[in-house]
């Protein structure tokens, strides 16, 4: 079961959430908070997995609170969900730690994918945000660095459609290392999707 934690400064959509996302068996809702100052005794406390949090928000912003909720309790992972798509809000939402960007109005199974993506290591973007994080890097830069070996391989192994249970037995290491290699090279490249991940690397003659 994933813990989540929504943080909505808006009564109605807080709770229109809750109450959606407490449908789902494969969720436990551990909190609801109108802030960050609200949210952070009960991120120490219940330590969710997954908080879901609007950038516009009374107090502390959203951008402000990812590393400060992070800090709360490292195993958190970051979902925004907002109606903000500024250029500056995307990239510094992905930029401070977020592992997912959503855009208000998106359907709750998308909500809901997103949270099980991110849950598991992945980084989750909204088209629209992905557009704004590739076009953010200067042509041919990489996020934070260049691939390293082991990356490489990964890479490699997804560009021939191979799933992450596959490569893991492909390479001998866990299932769980794959999902970490998976998530450096999308974060590197300033990927979104694991098939971007490879259109960008062939771009940049990485495979």
């Amino acid at each position: 079961m994933i813990r989540i934690l929504v943080i909505d400064d808006h009564p109605v959509v807080r709770e229109g959430l809750v109450a959606s996302l407490e449908d789902d068996a494969e969720f436990e809702v551990v909190g609801a908070a109108g802030s960050v100052e609200e949210a952070l005794p009960v991120v120490g406390a219940r330590r969710p997995e997954v908080i879901l949090l609007d950038l516009e928000l009374r107090g502390m912003d959203g951008l402000a609170a990812i590393p400060v909720l992070t800090a709360a309790y490292a195993g958190a992972r970051i979902l925004i969900l907002t109606a903000y798509d500024t250029d500056e809000r995307v990239l510094g939402a992905v930029r401070g730690g977020a592992k997912g960007y959503l855009l208000k109005g998106v359907t709750l199974d998308e909500i809901a994918r997103a949270i099980r993506a991110v849950h598991a290591g992945e980084i989750y973007l909204d088209p629209r945000a992905a557009t704004k994080v590739v076009a953010g890097l200067e042509p041919g830069r990489r996020a934070s660095g260049t691939l390293s070996r082991r990356e490489r391989e990964v890479l490699r192994l997804i560009a021939g459609g191979q799933s992450n249970k596959q490569i893991a037995r492909t390479l001998g290491i866990t299932e769980r290392t794959v999902k970490f290699h998976v998530t450096s090279v999308l974060n590197k490249l300033g990927a979104a999707t694991r098939a971007q991940a490879v259109a960008l690397a062939g771009q940049r003659g990485l495979l």
